[in-house]
């Protein structure tokens, strides 16, 4: 009797027990929101509660710092919902999210403008392809993953992804402030790039077949050696400018040679560009016994003796190419077929040149078919290569962005100006400022003044002007000049001169830095006016894409007619070019031998990379 006396209240509370457990179970199974289903629900946004829009912002990281706009305010704005939503960017995610990047994506020829659209739950970018789903379906359980323009963050493929980003911030910025190229990468070049990057993690700087290979070639200068991996080595040699280009091209040949690149940066250096390479470096060693070596072969010295004895025994280990010019130059036969097969079996080659002659790779009957491949576009090479290389530091960086967000980036359209004076004793500034003026207003790069009015007319159209000269009297003439009169075409003009040194500085940091920011800010420029024969030039039109027109290179009190004239190529000029073929003979009609070669317009002795035909 007593255990049937119990029934009925243990059943009751075993029901109390259970009944709360199963309905709460069913509704936390029904209910998303609970975070046992981690995607969410249509209804769960339409809501528009603050919870789920931070939610959604932390869900999708890469938005905010791909795209530079601060999702948590766009869901904001699509939900009505007026609190919350951080930007979940890095420090330098403000700067892509303010109206000068904007202002670059609405003046693009792919976009219109940063910010995405919203529509049903979808984002999308303003071409109207799909970026990211915020609902996710019944039968998905994992979160909406963004990958938001990868494409176009890696140039089409130019650049490799793993980097950590917050490293090199520009590395994944960049194309947000310039137009897309209209030239893409070849799956060929592509596929050498990563190729090369292989070969650099395993045989750069810090790894064992680094150190077993350099110790074999310094225990074995003289008598050449069998090495793991083999080393070219690139020395600087004058301005900044000069230095860049001919970097771009010893990587070039150093892909060409399947040789890891390391670079001699000194303190002048510091704080300039990121690392290019994943997990590597390509600086090399202070303590490496290479650096500054004096006491090697030279590859004049080679051929000379390669002449005389028609052997290829007793190959040093080291050699030194010295590619810079000279007026009492000797013909270096660089680019012979014949010289490239005694430098293939030599493990460490050290490079010093102020030249840009990837032409004269093109030119190499050992390397003319690998290169084409590698550019089908030739007059593309420093434009991919040099954007693959350089990219400016976080230090760099934050000057060139704040700048342009500061003066360039609400204005219409944006004129790069360089004036280099290559004789500024013999040539009176007024002479130069004619010049400029000359060209700039007959080609409508500027417009004229009225000098009949103090009135504008309607003033809505804004031209940025960037000076980039060593000489503040150049900006601060183009200033006086628009501020005090209005324009006939009604434009308003703002002049802007970040830096002005007086004087060219060699192995200085600051210096190289203000260089660096000015060639970059050039780059960005709509339209380029740049000085004959000027590399500080050819960095910024190579970077940008741009055939600039060319000023013409005033030496004393002269006027020149034309004043300037427009460029064919983006490809930096090679001055001195091979001036023999190989067989010895002068090399006359380079058109007939080489179709993908033109002299250069600001330098008819020098060569540069063209089309097949133009």
């Amino acid at each position: 009797m007593a255990p049937n006396s119990m029934s009925f209240p243990m059943f009751f509370v075993m029901f109390s027990i259970a009944f709360p457990v199963v309905v709460t179970v069913t509704f936390m199974y029904r209910n998303s929101s609970f975070g046992l289903f981690e995607g969410y629900s249509e209804g769960n946004l339409q809501r528009g509660t603050s919870q789920n829009v931070t939610t959604a912002a932390e869900r999708l990281p890469n938005v905010t710092e791909t795209h530079g706009f601060q999702l948590g305010r766009a869901i904001q704005n699509t939900t009505h919902d007026s609190s919350g939503g951080k930007d979940q960017g890095n420090n330098n995610s403000t700067v892509s999210s303010k109206c000068g990047v904007k202002e670059r994506q609405r003046r693009s020829q792919n976009h219109t403008s940063i910010e995405g659209r919203i529509k049903n739950n979808i984002i999308t970018a303003d071409d109207g392809s799909k970026i990211a789903s915020l609902t996710s379906s019944k039968n998905d359980s994992t979160p909406a993953h963004v990958n938001l323009d990868d494409n176009d963050k890696l140039l089409g493929g130019l650049l490799t992804s793993g980097f950590d980003e917050e490293s090199c911030i520009s590395r994944i910025q960049s194309h947000l402030y310039r137009k897309a190229s209209p030239h893409k990468p070849s799956p060929y070049l592509i596929s050498k790039l990563r190729n090369y990057e292989e070969i650099h993690t395993r045989c750069g700087p810090n790894t064992r077949a680094y150190h077993r290979s350099m110790t074999m070639i310094e225990h074995s200068k003289n008598k050449g050696a069998a090495t793991l991996c083999k080393y070219l080595i690139w020395t600087p040699a004058n301005g900044l400018g000069n230095q860049m280009i001919n970097l771009a091209a010893t990587f070039l040949y150093a892909i060409l040679t399947d040789r890891v690149l390391l670079v001699e940066f000194g303190k002048d250096k510091h704080g300039l560009f990121c690392e290019p390479f994943l997990n590597s470096t390509w600086i090399l060693p202070r303590k490496s016994p290479f650096w500054n070596e004096k006491h090697i072969e030279t590859y004049q010295i080679l051929l000379e003796k390669d002449r005389a004895s028609n052997s290829t025994e007793d190959l040093p280990s080291v050699l030194f190419i010295n590619l810079q010019h000279t007026r009492s130059d000797p013909e270096k036969y660089f680019h012979c077929g014949h010289s490239q097969d005694l430098l293939q079996k030599i493990p460490l080659l050290t490079l010093q040149s102020d030249q840009y002659f990837v032409p004269s790779l093109f030119m190499n009957p050992f390397f003319n078919q690998e290169v084409t491949k590698m550019f089908p576009e030739k007059e593309t090479v420093f434009h991919h290569l040099g954007r693959y290389l350089f990219h400016p530091s976080n230090e760099a960086w934050k000057l060139i962005s704040d700048y342009y967000e500061a003066h360039l980036a609400k204005a219409d359209k944006q004129i790069g100006l360089q004036i280099r004076v290559f004789s500024p004793v013999s040539t009176p500034q007024q002479a130069v400022m004619d010049l400029v003026l000359s060209c700039t207003l007959k080609h409508k790069i500027l417009p004229q003044v009225d000098l009949q009015t103090s009135a504008g007319k309607n003033q809505t159209t804004v031209k940025a002007v960037l000076v980039a000269s060593l000489y503040r009297e150049y900006g601060d003439n183009l200033k006086r000049m628009y501020r005090k009169n209005p324009t006939l075409s009604g434009e308003v003009i703002k002049v802007y001169q970040p830096s002005h040194e007086e004087h060219q500085k060699y192995n200085d940091n600051k210096h190289n830095m203000k260089a660096w920011i000015d060639m970059y800010l050039l780059s960005l420029s709509d339209e380029l006016v740049t000085t004959s024969l000027s590399t500080f030039g050819y960095v910024a039109q190579g970077l940008g894409n741009l055939k600039p027109w060319l000023l013409y290179k005033l030496v004393n009190n002269e006027t020149h007619f034309p004043p300037c004239e427009r460029d064919f190529s983006s490809e930096p000029c090679y001055h001195f070019p091979p001036k023999h073929y190989c067989n010895g003979e002068p090399l006359k009609d380079i058109v007939s031998s080489f179709p993908y070669l033109r002299p250069c317009k600001d330098f008819r002795v020098g060569l540069k990379m063209v089309k097949d035909s133009i």
